[in-house]
This record gives structure tokens, sequence and C-alpha cells, in this order.
């Protein structure tokens, strides 16, 4: 058989695959569960995004499946095994400061911007249009090809748990959604709550400043870019207003205030990163938690901010809490609190994500966290578990993989451990492949999220090889 230039092929349809992901970039595939209805369970958008993919593929032949409205396929080949490739529609809020309407697909300079570009709606088309590649060249497979796609990445994965509830699992698979070269391990990711149930010590003390409202973040797995806090300040309201300009002017972060029916009105503005690392973004919640835990307030808010100031201001790897852990696969355990919030009438909370190394026990971990809070007033609520993922370097999938990008790019396929959580560990034998290249900036969740065009180009050539070479072995 003749050798395939992928690149080539990948070139011929470039209009059209970047037409086509325009188009599903327009789409605000947000989490609305405030309008839902059986067709759209997790909302409008979503569902759009799910149905826009599931009609492109039913028009260019694939075989198409709606799932419950959560989650769908689309599908060719024959054989008895199956080859996966795990996509997702749903994006997480655009937040503000865009240079560019965040759904407005833009280009300039040679990239494309807009919520999801790089997270997750690029790559799915640019793994579509590698399934079109391979299904359109004719080319013999022994396994059939189907690309799942997800609409809750972003919050709880309800769309896999209830896609592999009623569908098969393939036996391989990858997906194209975190970094290229290849990554084989990702951590655990336990999220939680840590509630406020009454404060240890007795006694009121004496409070100059009461907390009316405090509110940062919208997700776990962000850090909050944004946190405002609301006070009734019984005297020298001018005085906390200076320690909070000189405070902020300290940390170097910009800051609002204002008075409002006698209300002072506080606002910090940090920067916004994915969880996996917290110390790439500026956690707004906790520079304004720690500027609180200095004034002088209640009982119950006193509590809670000394709390927040003690265990995770300036301490992301849960050191203070007494749960740091690390190894070789995964590196260090990481915390992130992504949700603040305390009001006199229910204290308060703070939601988190925790990713933990593939050597390390959440239960053991879970039990420290139980046996401290007991102590400190506060409880762990909500609590979620998705267990770390590790596939063997020596296994077919990676061997396969290795190949693959090594031919694309002509540069070593290094293996890579992170700890954000992809589709991949849905499958035993998973793994995230792509699409960010080594030297670009992750500018997932961020504001101005884009993907380079001629990185879409290079991972569709990529996804393209990739699934031939998996498929065409039984």
């Amino acid at each position: 058989m003749t050798e395939i230039n992928w690149m080539s092929e990948v070139e011929k349809r470039k209009a059209d695959l970047i037409k086509d992901t325009q188009g599903l970039l327009h789409i605000k595939s947000l989490l609305d569960e405030e309008h839902t209805s059986p067709e759209a369970p997790l909302g409008q958008g979503v569902k759009e995004a799910l149905d826009y993919l599931l009609h492109l593929g039913e028009k260019d032949g694939f075989t198409p499946k709606n799932v419950g409205n959560l989650a769908g396929h689309l599908e060719f080949g024959e054989g008895k095994e199956l080859l996966g490739i795990l996509c997702h529609v749903d994006v997480v809020p655009e937040g503000d400061g865009w240079t560019s309407d965040p759904f407005g697909a833009e280009i300039r300079d040679g990239k494309i911007y807009a919520r999801g570009a790089l997270d997750d709606k690029g790559p799915t088309m640019a793994a579509y249009y590698a399934m079109k590649i391979v299904k359109e060249l004719g080319l013999p497979l022994k396994k059939r090809v189907r690309m799942i796609i997800g609409t809750d990445e972003e919050s709880n994965w309800r769309c896999v748990k209830h896609y592999f509830q009623h569908e098969e699992m393939p036996s391989l698979g990858f997906a194209p959604d975190a970094d290229f070269p290849i990554i084989n391990a990702e951590k655990g990711i336990a999220d939680f709550d840590m509630v406020q149930t009454g404060p240890i010590e007795a006694g009121e003390t004496e409070a100059n400043a009461k907390i009316v409202s405090f509110v940062s973040g919208k997700r776990y797995n962000m850090v909050p870019d944004h946190a405002k806090a609301t006070l009734l300040v019984k005297e020298h309201q001018d005085e906390v207003v200076q320690q909070f300009i000189a405070n902020m002017k300290e940390v170097d972060l910009e800051y609002n205030y204002h008075v409002q029916n006698e209300e002072l009105i506080l606002e910090v503005i940090g920067v916004s990163a994915h969880g996996m690392e917290p110390r790439n973004g500026k956690n707004a919640g906790l520079f304004l938690a720690e500027f609180l835990s200095k004034q002088e307030l209640d009982t119950k808010a006193k509590n809670y901010f000394q709390f927040v100031s003690r265990y995770f201001f300036d301490d992301s790897r849960g050191v203070n809490l007494g749960v740091a852990y690390s190894d070789e696969i995964t590196g260090e355990l990481t915390i992130n609190p992504g949700k603040l919030s305390f009001t006199p009438e229910s204290g308060g909370s703070i939601g988190m994500t925790c990713r933990y190394p593939v050597t390390n026990k959440m239960e053991e971990t879970k039990a420290k966290l139980d046996t401290l809070l007991k102590d400190e007033g506060f409880t762990i609520e909500n609590f979620s578990d998705s267990k770390p993922h590790h596939v063997d370097e020596q296994e077919f999938l990676i061997q396969t993989l290795k190949k693959v990008y090594e031919e694309q790019t002509g540069e070593k396929a290094e293996l890579i451990a992170i700890g954000g959580g992809t589709y991949a560990r849905s499958l035993k034998a998973g793994v995230a492949f792509g699409p960010l290249f080594p030297g670009r900036p992750d500018i997932a969740h961020q504001k101005d999220e884009y993907m380079y065009i001629e990185d879409l180009l290079k991972a569709t050539a990529i996804y393209a090889q990739a699934i031939y070479e998996l498929g065409k072995t039984e």
C-alpha cells in the first residue's frame, strides 16, 4: 500500500475543518441546570453542541446515536473490537476580560479564539476530521472506530457515567483533551466541601466588622479570579479601607471598594487558572479571606476566615492540612479551594478539588482530614472521588501512539503525568493524547483561550494516523 501523506489529506479539508470548528465554537455550551428539560437535561447549550456533532456525523456517513441526551457517539467500520475517542463539547464559563467575543471564534494571528478552542471543541473537531479522513480514504480496519461525545466533563461527568451504563466500553482509546506527546498517568480527583458546623471556642468575640456575605468562585476546578465581601463596620471604616488598599497593593492585585446603604463592599480581582495547578493563578478568594482574617469579627466569622487563612493561604500542597504527598509517577498532591462562601446564617464553606498522586490512598487522606476538621468545627460534605489512572508504557496503545507521534513530528514521544482528569480515565486502556504541543502555553480555562490553526491541522494528521494504526490490527 502506498505511503499516506496524512498532512496533505488534512490540508485538502482545511477550509471545511476550520468552518465546522467555528460552528461548534459559536455554541455557548455551558452547563445550565436552571433551564433543563428531558430533551436537554443539562441545559440547552450543551444539547445544541451535542446535536451539532451528531448531525454533522450523520451527514458525513457516520452512524450517530444520542444516548439519553447526555452523551452520544459517531461510529464507522466493522470488527469485534471497539476503538474509542473520548471528547466533550461542554465548556467552563467564559469569565471576563476577553479581547473578542468568547463565542465569536475569531481568527487572528493564525489562532482561533474562543472558549473551548483548546478545551475541548478544537481537538474534538480535529479528531472528527481524522475519522473522516480514514473513512473517506476507505482504509481497511479490523476494529470499529467510535467518537464518544460527552456534555458534562467540566462538572460531574454525568454524561460518561450514563453513557457506559448503557453502551459498550471500548477496549482501548484516547482522549484528545490534554497534552502531547502522551499522558499515561492522571492523578486521582477528589472534590468536596468543607462546611462550618460551628465555632469550637465558646463565647462571642468583640466584633467591629460584621460580614454580611462573602463569596468567591464557581467551580471546584478553577482558581477563582473574583471575590466579594459585604461588611458592616461599626467604627473606623476609613481605616479598614486603607488597610485593604495597602494589602492589595502589597500583593499586587486589582481591587475595588465602595459603600452602599452603609455597607462596605470589597472586591478582589485575581487570576484564574485550572485548579490542577493552583500556582498558575492567583486565588482572589484566598487573598480576600486572608485580609478579613485580620479584622475584628464575631466568633463564627473569625473561625471561618482564620481557618481559611491557616490551612489554605499560600499552601496549595496540603502541608498545613497534614496531607502533603508526592510520588515519582505523578508528583505532588495539590489542593484548590475553588468555591468559598460565608454568611452569618449558614456559616462558611470551602469547596475544593484535591488532585492526588497515583500511589496515594484517598481513604487515608480523607481520614486525616476528618480528624483535623472535627477539632476545627468543620465537616466534609458532597465528597466525590475519581481514582487515579495509569497505563503501562509497554501496552500496545502507548507503543503505537509513540510511533505515530514520532513519525509525524520528528520528536521523541515522552510520557507525561498530569493533575487534570480527562475522559481517558473512563477506559481501562485509555490515555490522553494532545492537542497541546510541547512549548505551547496552556490557556485552557483562561480568558482569550485559543488554538493555533497550525496545531489544529497537525493534531488532525496525528489523530488520523493514530486511528488507522490502532484500528488496522485485531
